[in-house]
């Protein structure tokens, strides 16, 4: 649980009926250790349920503690992509996801992601449809005291992974009305909640929708490449994700925008991203190539405005590019890019 300004009152009115509860502070990005102790100390409690209140670390947190109560080994062995991995058999403690920030979707995703930070680190999902949380919470009083900086940061996520799984290979007319609609929501909310709006609690109503249809979208289609980087650079360095994708996002539309338009400038992956800037912009193209150029511009523009930190900030060098590029998957990037492509995005935000 993420420490709040309801934090006191809540424990207060466990207590008054008669629910005991240990609190678990997460302070970043989960890792196998953390999760492994608070598995212990769950076990020797005998926790009946796990309730994770706070941002995407910490119901990802909540969701690993949860799916590893019932186990008997540490978490890393169920981790996809780790060498010797296990396949989990959904067994879990119920699990309660209240977000207290509009970003990751997490509170109706099926993964938690797990992170080990440095060189040969990673970050990585456990994942089975049973974790999807069995309870969702989603107030937007919660959400009125996020700082403009985590307000910009963990919007930033959410727009990026509506996009993607908007633009994703596997999406389908299921999947792009909920991103559809979760674009438009964010659209209409996104600056103000990060400005004069931050403590209106409809515009916090917005955005919550917005990462709630995100995490809807994302689990259905996947994401694209600016989620690959994700992976493959938070693994490596210590970047928030919500900054880390912030970051990448515009330059890394410009590069997907710039090699579907070399397959032909009627690709349909290109109209979906023309629409996307008509949304942001909330004003229609006058062609298919000048929504795209109006969504990279709008982009550029929500970076300079907000700030987001370059790369170089948090350690990153050129001589790091072939190894993130090592480890760096998008199989639902709007189209294939290669290695000079993606060095070329690295390279931009440096």
């Amino acid at each position: 649980m993420q420490r709040s300004v309801k934090l006191a009152s809540l424990f207060d009115e466990f207590s008054r009926n008669g629910i005991n509860c240990t609190h678990l502070k997460v302070d970043s990005e989960p890792s196998p250790e953390l999760i492994d102790r608070a598995v212990s100390l769950g076990r020797l409690k005998n926790f009946d349920v796990v309730a994770a209140v706070g941002g995407g670390s910490v119901m990802d947190a909540g969701k690993a503690v949860s799916a590893m109560l019932l186990q008997h080994h540490s978490v890393e062995r169920f981790i996809e992509g780790q060498e010797g991995v296990m396949v989990h058999d959904g067994r879990k403690v119920p699990f309660i996801a209240v977000p207290t920030t509009s970003g990751t979707g997490s509170e109706v995703t099926n993964n938690a992601v797990i992170s080990r930070v440095g060189l040969g680190g990673y970050k990585r999902s456990l994942r089975h449809p049973a974790f999807v949380p069995d309870v969702a919470i989603v107030d937007p009083e919660l959400m009125l005291t996020a700082s403009p900086s985590l307000t910009a940061a963990s919007g930033m996520d959410a727009f990026t992974q509506l996009m993607e799984a908007y633009l994703s290979p596997f999406a389908n007319p299921y999947t792009d009305a909920v991103a559809l609609s979760g674009l438009e929501h964010f659209s209409r909310s996104f600056v103000r909640a990060c400005q004069d709006g931050a403590g209106d609690v409809s515009v916090r109503a917005e955005m919550a929708y917005a990462a709630l249809m995100s995490g809807m979208a994302l689990v259905n289609a996947g994401l694209g490449i600016v989620h690959g980087f994700a992976s493959s650079v938070g693994g490596l360095f210590d970047i928030p994700h919500g900054t880390l994708c912030a970051t990448l996002l515009a330059e890394s539309t410009r590069e997907n925008i710039l090699q579907l338009r070399q397959i032909g400038a009627d690709h349909p992956a290109l109209v979906k991203f023309a629409k996307v800037g008509e949304i942001l912009g909330g004003q229609p193209s006058g062609s298919v190539s000048d929504g795209c150029d109006r969504l990279v511009a709008r982009l550029e523009e929500l970076q300079s405005m907000l700030g987001f930190p370059r790369l170089g900030e948090f350690g990153v060098r050129e001589a790091d590019f072939d190894g993130i590029l090592a480890v760096t998957r998008s199989r639902s990037n709007a189209v294939k890019l290669g290695s000079d492509a993606m060095k070329r995005i690295l390279s931009a935000r440096l």
